[in-house]
């Protein structure tokens, strides 16, 4: 037994070894897969925030490259060359229609500082319903007089977050590296619209309309003289020597006031004439700024120069409804909302504010990507972060194989550990069976050749005691010829070479001849039988196998019962369930339960004192089982009530 225990304990010891082995590079491939799904969601989710990013930024482009392509008399009620008088066809595209919720109206910021908007014709008859927006529209123009000759610069974009640069490194690190050497980053947008200043040419109406009221009188006088010179049919030299002599007068004409203005700070004296082909007039227009006024307005403005005289025409913005335009075109129906917070902010004096979130909330980040729209909306930042990134549908699949992986080495290192513990234990049941066979073999023929000699001697001087003498070797050798039967049954039974003869009856016969058999050998040891046996039909059974097994099971309570107070065997005999059922029940000590189910295992002895101070080989319930087996019936054992045992045995008919 202590050589069992040892080789077990080695092989406990050659299996946790190979497992730890195997599992560490396995633990370090399952590592990298998780890792490499963990990348890849965070580029899905790097590359998703970003296209929606872009998509709120063409949104916004396309806003600025609309307002671009407005003609510079548009920000008038009237077009160029049209009248109040006139139909409303010549009416600005922005007098008549609705604006966005975003955009509180379109305006024009004179030189001298005043405005004019094309939601009015006559800024000195404006309707009762249109006079709090004009209010707005004043305030706001009041608000960006104080604050258009100090302009401040675009914020500076603040670095990305710890959180931000490490997902950017580790998306670089695990999948660009992989297909290129160097990654240069991609560039950002600088400008929405043309980011260049550009010269358009207008009309002189055109250029007429745009100025001022206080600045048409003069303007309109000078534009007419401008227009008959142009179109005059005279030289090129003496074209532009009339244009300058104009010029000059026109100069020489201006009043004070206009003079003033002229050389107020938005005057831009080049110290040459305006620049004038035929009747068309030279505009410088400069891209779009933008510019914080009060709470939640930004004016958009692009700067124009007509005549060295600056002009801004543009709009105010709404933040707030700007951004929530933004989230609910781009954002609020998308499955990005569902795990994620999208934050649009906007910098102010240097900081920056939430002004608009969405999407769920979330303490912490493990995911965090922002963007800084490009001028002239780069006074606002967009950050979207998530918590928890959603699994990727690899995941699942990849758990699915690592539990399958998981469980089938586990079962096999069971299966392994079970099979080499078999392998040892049936060895050691046969080292025992040898054993246990040797001295079962010993014992017989010790006696035999004893009694023999005793016989040869004459030491049995009556025929009484010659008698018993030759009863003694009888009985030896007849239990030594069962044990050698049921050595060679076993041995058929495992090679399938055992055939049987199948004879219909009804049990009558087998019972018997193992009566007649058993009765000396029980009525020695000082117990009874009893047979209990009812009606059953014919049917086929081997009759020396059914002997044999019978003969076995008294054996075996005729041997273990020695020591029990009372003394029983019975057979019943009965049918049920379309079985035949024969039953052997003793009054012995009966079986451990938790041995029930071994006994009939091959060389199994139970381990308590009383088998080990008897005899056995461990063969006799397991011959039982293969010969009922083989004729198709089953058998089983279980304890009674009281003391002793019952094994069952059930034939078909």
């Amino acid at each position: 037994m202590k050589d069992i225990d040892c080789i077990l304990n080695k092989l406990k010891l050659f299996i946790l070894i190979f497992f730890v082995t195997t599992s560490l590079p396995l633990a370090f491939v399952i590592w990298q897969s998780y890792s490499g799904l963990q990348q890849e969601e965070r580029a899905q989710l790097n590359f998703f925030s970003l296209t929606l990013f872009d998509q709120m930024e063409e949104e916004l482009a396309k806003l600025v490259q609309a307002e671009e392509l407005r003609a510079v008399d548009e920000y008038q009620h009237f077009l160029a060359g049209s009248s109040q008088q006139e139909t409303s066809s010549q009416r600005s595209p922005l007098a008549g229609p609705s604006y966005p919720d975003y955009i509180l109206g379109y305006l024009q910021n004179n030189p001298d500082g005043s405005m004019q908007t094309p939601l009015i014709a006559d800024p000195g008859n404006v309707a009762d319903g249109e006079k709090a927006l004009m209010g707005r529209l004043r305030r706001a123009n009041e608000i960006f007089n104080t604050k258009k000759f100090i302009i401040p610069q675009p914020p500076l974009r603040k670095e990305p977050s710890p959180v931000q640069a490490e997902n950017e490194e580790q998306l670089q690190e695990g999948f660009a590296e992989r297909f290129l050497r160097s990654v240069k980053p991609q560039k950002e947008r600088v400008y929405m619209g043309k980011k260049s200043q550009r010269v358009e040419e207008i009309t002189a109406e055109q250029a007429l309309n745009v100025a001022s009221r206080e600045e048409r009188v003069q303007q309109y006088a000078e534009s007419e003289q401008l227009r008959s010179i142009a179109q005059a049919p005279a030289a090129s030299s003496d074209l532009q020597a009339g244009i300058a002599n104009l010029t000059g007068s026109a100069r020489s004409l201006s009043s004070p006031s206009e003079y003033r203005s002229r050389q107020s700070a938005d005057t831009v004296d080049t110290g040459s004439p305006p620049s004038i082909v035929a009747d068309k007039f030279q505009v410088e227009v400069a891209p779009f700024q933008s510019v914080a006024l009060q709470d939640d307005h930004v004016y958009m403005f692009r700067r124009i120069v007509i005549d060295n005289q600056i002009y801004r025409q543009g709009f105010i913005l709404l933040i707030t409804p700007l951004l929530e335009h933004l989230v609910d075109t781009h954002f609020s129906d998308q499955p990005l909302a569902e795990f994620t917070t999208l934050h649009l902010q906007r910098w102010d004096q240097g900081r920056l504010y939430d002004v608009v979130t969405a999407g769920i909330s979330s303490e912490g980040s493990d995911f965090v990507n922002r963007h800084v729209f490009a001028a002239p909306f780069d006074f606002l930042s967009v950050r979207l972060s998530a918590q928890n990134i959603p699994a990727s549908p690899a995941r699942r699949s990849l758990n699915i194989a690592l539990a399958a992986l998981a469980v089938f080495m586990l079962l096999g290192l069971v299966a392994i550990y079970q099979s080499a513990h078999a392998i040892v234990a049936l060895s050691e049941k046969r080292s025992q069976f040898v054993s246990a066979v040797s001295h079962e073999l010993k014992t017989p023929l010790t006696n035999i050749r004893m009694y023999i000699e005793m016989l040869e001697q004459g030491i049995a001087s009556t025929p009484e005691r010659e008698h018993e003498y030759l009863a003694i070797l009888d009985a030896e050798s007849s239990r030594l010829t069962n044990l050698i039967n049921n050595v060679l049954e076993l041995s058929k039974l495992e090679k399938k070479q055992r055939h049987f003869h199948l004879e219909e009856g009804t049990l009558d016969d087998v019972l018997a001849d193992v009566e007649a058999l058993m009765t000396p050998k029980i009525n020695q040891d000082g117990f009874s039988l009893t047979i209990h046996k009812t009606e059953i039909a014919p049917f086929a059974y081997d009759r020396e196998v059914l002997i044999q097994i019978l003969v076995n099971l008294i054996e075996n309570s005729l041997k273990f019962g020695k020591q029990s107070a009372t003394r029983a065997i019975t057979i019943s005999v009965g049918e049920s369930d379309g079985l035949v059922r024969l039953a052997v029940s003793d009054s012995g000590p009966g079986i451990p339960r938790h041995a029930l189910s071994k006994i009939f295992t091959d060389f199994y002895r139970v381990d308590n004192a009383l088998t080990r101070t008897t005899g056995g080989t461990g063969i006799g319930l397991a011959l039982v089982k293969k010969l009922i087996t083989a004729l198709g019936g089953s058998v089983d054992a279980a304890n009674n009530d009281g003391p002793g045992c019952t094994i069952t045995v059930s034939l078909p008919k």
